[in-house]
C-alpha cells in the first residue's frame, strides 16, 4: 500500500500563475520583472566613432543578443552603476568595453520636459 505525501514544501498542484500581458524580462538597472512592452530592448552595436556601444533597439529586432531595460535615467544610472550591460549582452570586448553614449543620448530625447 502506498503512503499519500502531504508536505508544507509540496504544495498541492494548482492552476499557473496568471502572465502579465505577454512575455516577461528582467530590468538590468533594477532587476525588476516587467512585461516585454514596457522595456527598451538595448543590443551591442557601434557608436560614432566606430567603437562598440549599447544601442536601443526600440523595435527588437536588431539581430543578436539582447538585454532589457526601463527607458528611464534612474534604471540607467543603475545599470552604469552595476556594469551590468556589457555583463547581460556578454560582451568580452576588454580594454575600454562598452560605451553607452548613444543609449544615454536617446533616453534623453525620450525624457519628458519638466
Amino acid at each position: 500500500m502506498a503512503r499519500e505525501h502531504f508536505s508544507a514544501a509540496c504544495p498541492e498542484p494548482s492552476a499557473p500563475p496568471a502572465r502579465p500581458g505577454g512575455p516577461v524580462r528582467t530590468c538590468v538597472g533594477c532587476r525588476e520583472r516587467a512585461a516585454r512592452a514596457e522595456l527598451l530592448r538595448v543590443t551591442v552595436g557601434s557608436d560614432a566613432h566606430g567603437h562598440p556601444a549599447v544601442v536601443p533597439d526600440p523595435l527588437g529586432t536588431a539581430p543578436g543578443r539582447g538585454a532589457h531595460l526601463h527607458p528611464t535615467s534612474e534604471c540607467y544610472e543603475l545599470a552604469m552603476r552595476r556594469r551590468a550591460f556589457a555583463r547581460a549582452l556578454r560582451h568580452t570586448g576588454g580594454g575600454a568595453g562598452l560605451a553607452s553614449a548613444p543609449l544615454g543620448e536617446y533616453l534623453d530625447s525620450r525624457a519628458e520636459p519638466t
